[in-house]
């Protein structure tokens, strides 16, 4: 049986048996891990093989593993990665040893993930920060320009690619000028189209050829004054499929999230109605995760053949010396902050 058009959460380190049948009954096309889930990595395995076996072999398994703020895996059992500003400001300084750490960052990420059975990867951004976005983004930007923001998310993205994970970009098409945390709250961005075009929409250009991406919960009015990106058809067609020329399988950032709306019904319904081929739900509760199942449709046309090549592009990982590499990545890292 082919799968349905959401990726889960679940609630805790092990499956509990209501989710084992919930997963094999409604088949998500993946899964996506958080804090709450990981323990160690032979429990992480554990339930990465649990859900697959009940999921179906082809299920995707998902992480946000950016490194700095943004790290699900951590210390003592995983490599503490640093934010994305420290290779921007190493790209600002030395644009080839900026690009050189990104993409030794991102195939090392992958290593982590790889060896636990993850093999998706929702990094990287291509924010573009303005001066009156919220502090949500940050420091997990890659530096303050779309050329430069575009260069380091590429880079990172090949280096997982390299490690056999898939790259998601995020968040489309820009989290950069939101005001509040999306988290929380709808944000509303009042820029006019061509500032749009010439930074937000700009930075994603460049990775328009990535497989998976991640729309923002955020309201364009230039494009849509009505309906975040998330829930709007004229963003999904005009900007995210036409302006920036994104070809990949589309997801949601999670539909539980405070920027939006209505019931989590409601909110799959309209983001799978505005064109998004996956509805992302994290927060791990049953009820809404059954929610979620009722109103996402087997995968079919168009959505199944991208949610397909994505799975497709995923390659073996290189051959890489990766006790070599995590040594010569620590000498990047030391020596840019020492130069910082």
């Amino acid at each position: 049986m082919t799968a349905r058009a959401f990726i889960t959460g679940v609630a805790g380190p092990r499956l509990t048996d209501a989710e084992r049948q919930f997963v094999r009954a409604a088949r998500p096309w993946g899964l996506i891990l958080f804090k709450r889930n990981i323990d160690n990595p032979a429990q992480v395995s554990a339930l990465v093989d649990d859900f697959r076996d009940a999921a179906g072999a082809e299920a995707a398994v998902l992480v946000d593993q950016e490194g700095g703020r943004v790290q699900r895996l951590g210390p003592p059992h995983w490599p503490a990665y640093p934010a994305g500003a420290v290779y921007g400001a190493l790209h600002a300084r030395d644009p080839a040893a900026g690009l050189a750490a990104a993409r030794l960052g991102g195939r090392l990420i992958a290593a982590d993930l790889a060896a636990l059975g993850i093999t998706v990867d929702c990094l990287p951004l291509a924010d573009v920060p303005a001066p009156e976005g919220d502090p949500v983004i940050g420091d997990r930007a890659y530096g303050v320009t779309a050329a430069a923001v575009a260069a380091v998310a590429a880079a990172i993205a090949d280096g997982l690619m390299a490690g056999g994970v898939l790259p998601v970009v995020k968040h489309l098409p820009g989290h950069g000028r939101a005001a509040c945390d999306s988290h929380k709250a709808l944000p509303v961005v009042r820029a006019d189209r061509a500032a749009l075009e010439a930074t937000d929409f700009a930075a994603f250009r460049p990775l328009a050829r990535l497989p998976l991406g991640m729309t923002a919960h955020v309201v364009y009015t230039a494009i849509d004054p009505e309906r975040p990106a998330t829930l709007s058809p004229a963003v999904v067609a005009e900007v995210i499929r036409g302006a920036i020329g994104f070809s990949g399988a589309l997801m949601t950032d999670d539909l539980s999230m405070g920027a939006l709306s209505g019931s989590i019904a409601e909110r799959t319904r309209a983001a799978l109605a505005a064109g998004c081929d996956l509805a992302l739900h994290c927060n791990g509760n049953l009820a809404e995760m059954e929610e979620v199942a009722a109103e996402s449709p087997v995968l079919a046309g168009a959505a199944a053949a991208r949610c397909a090549a994505a799975l497709a592009a995923r390659p073996a990982p290189d051959a890489a010396d990766l006790a070599e590499a995590r040594a010569a990545f620590s000498r990047m890292i030391a020596a840019s902050s020492a130069a910082g």
